[in-house]
């Protein structure tokens, strides 16, 4: 089986990026954006994914996270299309459900060709550490729009906000590892009927 790994750089005037992927990893993960929660999140998704991530990023941390958070969904998001190629003899469509104590959230993904999110995740605060959890919009939108993507994100119950977000992400790792899982009885085939993705 060919490598599933990409590398992709992105330079604007509110960041600098670097984002490498390997879809067949071990779920190693390495970090230097200068946002610790988005970083714990990301972990998530490296570990339950079981996707080696390294991202790094310098960006205009001194307004705020916004451009950095939605800068590095965009950039992840390319490096998944670039990765996952033409999409055959993958699975397609990955699910999860994960609990963490009071909280529990469900991810279903679609590798679709087509970006959509569906996010409902009723936050009980606005920040964690100081974190923004709108933002969090921002970053799957970004990831959506460039992986190509249908996404559908529901926190069913929870009370604890970081609990809400880390149930979502080790949610989205875990659809994530499910949808670009090589299927072997597709034996290469295109998982649609309309022959492409």
């Amino acid at each position: 089986m060919a490598e599933r790994k990409a590398s992709v750089a992105r330079d604007t005037l509110e960041t600098q990026i670097k984002v490498s992927i390997d879809l067949d990893g071990t779920g190693k993960a390495r970090f230097d954006t200068g946002v610790p929660f988005l970083e714990h999140m990301m972990d998530q998704i490296a570990r339950h994914g079981l996707i080696d991530l390294d991202i790094e990023c310098k960006g205009d941390l001194h307004i705020d996270d916004h451009h950095t958070v939605e800068d590095i969904g965009i950039t992840l998001g390319q490096a998944f299309a670039k990765a996952i190629g033409d999409k055959k003899g993958i699975r397609r469509y990955g699910h999860a459900y994960v609990p963490l104590d009071e909280a529990l959230s469900r991810v279903v993904i679609d590798f679709s060709g087509r970006p959509g999110l569906q996010m409902h995740v009723p936050y009980t605060r606005a920040s964690v550490g100081g974190f923004d959890v709108d933002l969090f919009m921002e970053f799957f939108q970004g990831f959506v729009n460039h992986a190509q993507v249908t996404l559908h994100i529901d926190n069913l119950r929870g009370h604890n906000t970081h609990h809400q977000i880390e149930t979502v992400f080790k949610a989205f790792g875990r659809a994530l590892r499910m949808a670009i899982e090589v299927d072997e009885r597709m034996a290469g085939q295109m998982p649609s009927t309309k022959g492409c993705l």
